[in-house]
């Protein structure tokens, strides 16, 4: 795997695992405690989404799904 490919896996893994302990979030609590852009964050939100891993019940906010998850 590229480095790239896996600085980003680990970044998104991250993402998920902010949500996960903070209940719902706002895409700018994400940009503020990552340190990335808007932009870097909805794409990250949007693979998470893909896989039905975040929802946003409302506009600009995330909370996690039900779906089971393993993490390693």
């Amino acid at each position: 795997m590229k480095p790239t490919t896996n600085r980003m896996l680990t970044r998104i893994k991250s993402v998920y695992m902010f949500i996960k302990e903070n209940g719902t979030v706002t895409t700018n609590d994400l940009v503020d405690e990552f340190g990335i852009t808007p932009r870097t964050i909805q794409r990250d939100l949007n693979v998470l989404a893909y896989n039905d891993l975040v929802s946003s019940p409302s506009r600009g906010k995330w909370t996690t799904t039900h779906k089971k998850v393993k993490i390693s």
